[in-house]
């Protein structure tokens, strides 16, 4: 039994859940629940867990075997005890803050006796020994993921597809010993990700002393997360994957476009995909008095906390979509002052279709604080831009058309071994028939080029003709799209007016900007 049928018959529990009057967005949470307690028992009777992380009396042996209603209400017990810490009748059960944070708030909505027992049964039916050899947290990383491709709201709306993030992993190589944080952690996916590749070098964290592998389980990874259900997910995750954290767990409870974010450490690497559109109410949620730039776009916001807290030398992925590139005003300082205190090296332009949830136009931007030459300069730090359009041309991602690993090795390839985007490279990259593409009639971007480079997806920039023919914009594309669609993978008709509206929004807030600017000088 392979992870992806393991994951299925988990998914078809759903269908048990439904009948018990759960609606469809608090599928993943009811499950995982009771998921946690026997990946716990199945990690810890296969020595993955070195002790069992459960108190005694909420294990998935107190209620194994169980029926009826004492099975119900000795599950609701379970629950309180690891929520609060305490029993029923006020007994202290444990005093673990990352149990307490995990379950935090967790109630069964379950009415009926016999359908938890059902999911109980098929829990132990399942052929765990093959889900021990991808490892119990792949497996349930895949139930995320399916939550996310099969759900219109609840996961899929802070999913990053996992293709994409073990290739901005693979790029910036994390190390053993390095400070690395995600301020948008949703479900932990780009932290476990690094975890594993840090894993991956180190033969298992074998290579490693016994206090560099306490670092990495318990201060070498940090996020913050600001949706609850969302954080106790993560936290799960996590903790499958041998990685505790702190007091508070790996992913913290908070906004990092608040105290907790102005509150991080400096980190050696970050890694986010900031969540897409303008922070609702004005700028509520933006309460960071630190950050030059003011602004209501979230993931300007966080752009700007990102570069600000990397370490000299530090290096970042951060997905972004294109209004970032070219929105003026603001976007357009924000821009400048990245480009000025980091060498912003490379940038990839991703395909339509990825965000199932958004349906926008996204991007990969990778850079280093500090120059090429001197990681502490803090001016005119960015020279050249390498440009990867991975999107002219590509298929319209969706549910049939699945994006994966393979559409991103050609950008790896160019990319190079350097994490800092410092390997020796050269423009011409012609993967997915790109030399087939027609190119526009006149544009700036391919004015004095070799007709045959002027259709490579690989370019180079110099950070001159950046601000003397862009104005500072980074929406750089020279291939024309030739507008052909498949009618079939076109996002929701729902979530084109969201991005539409997104859209909308963001311009709203930036006239809203200028009229308080110009109100201001007034008043002057």
């Amino acid at each position: 039994m392979t992870n992806n049928d393991i994951v299925q018959k988990l998914w078809n529990l759903c269908d048990v859940l439904r009948d018990d009057g759960i609606n469809y967005s608090d599928y993943v949470t009811e499950l995982v629940l009771l998921l946690f307690i026997k990946m716990v028992h199945e990690n810890t009777e296969a020595g993955t867990l070195k002790k069992h992380p459960l108190p005694e009396g909420c294990r998935w042996s107190d209620i194994n075997g169980k029926s009826g209603i004492n099975l119900l209400n000795d599950y609701k017990r379970i629950l309180l005890s690891l929520s609060t810490g305490r029993d029923s009748d006020g007994t202290l059960v444990h005093d673990d803050p990352l149990i307490s944070a995990i379950y935090a708030d967790a109630q069964t909505r379950l009415r009926e006796p016999r359908h938890l027992e059902q999911m109980i049964k098929t829990l132990d039916q399942i052929d765990w020994f093959s889900a021990q050899k991808d490892g119990l947290g792949d497996l349930y990383e895949g139930l995320l993921e399916k939550n996310a491709n099969e759900t219109k709201s609840g996961a899929g709306q802070y999913f990053t597809p996992r293709a994409l993030i073990n290739t901005m992993v693979r790029c910036l190589k994390p190390q053993a010993g390095e400070h690395i944080q995600d301020p948008a952690a949703g479900t932990a996916g780009f932290l476990i990700s690094a975890h594993e590749h840090i894993k991956s070098q180190t033969d298992d964290l074998y290579d490693l002393t016994a206090q560099e592998k306490a670092f990495q389980a318990n201060r070498a990874f940090v996020g913050i997360e600001l949706v609850p259900g969302t954080r106790r997910l993560a936290l799960m995750n996590c903790l499958l994957h041998g990685m505790e954290g702190d007091d508070e767990g790996v992913v913290h409870l908070g906004n990092a476009l608040g105290q907790a974010g102005a509150g991080l450490e400096k980190a050696d690497v970050i890694l986010a995909n900031p969540p897409f559109g303008t922070s609702k109410g004005g700028d509520a949620s933006i309460t960071r008095d630190d950050l030059t730039y003011k602004t209501s776009n979230k993931q300007l916001a966080f752009l700007q906390h990102i570069y600000r807290n990397l370490k000299p030398g530090g290096r970042a992925a951060v997905v972004l979509p294109d209004n970032v590139l070219f929105e003026a005003g603001v976007g357009t300082d924000v821009r400048r002052d990245l480009m000025n205190k980091c060498n912003l090296h490379t940038i990839l332009r991703l395909p339509t279709g990825i965000f199932y949830a958004q349906g926008v136009k996204t991007n990969v931007l990778f850079f280093t604080k500090g120059s090429a030459a001197d990681k502490y300069q803090e001016e005119n730090c960015t020279e050249t831009v390498w440009v990867f359009d991975l999107r002219t041309n590509m298929s319209n991602f969706g549910k049939r058309t699945p994006f994966g690993e393979q559409h991103l090795k050609p950008f790896e390839k160019v990319f190079g071994d350097n994490p800092n985007g410092q390997s020796e490279r050269n423009e011409g990259e012609y993967s997915f028939h790109s030399e087939d593409i027609e190119l526009p009639e006149h544009s700036d971007e391919n004015e004095g080029i070799d007709p045959r480079l002027a259709h490579s997806r690989w370019r180079r920039f110099s950070r001159q003709w950046i601000a003397e023919q862009k104005g500072d914009s980074l929406d750089i594309s020279w291939l024309k799209d030739s507008g052909s669609v498949d009618a079939a993978n076109l996002p929701e008709p729902e979530l084109l007016v969201k991005e539409a509206q997104g859209e909308l929004e963001i311009a709203l807030c930036e006239l809203n900007g200028l009229l308080k600017e110009l109100g201001g000088r007034e008043k002057n």
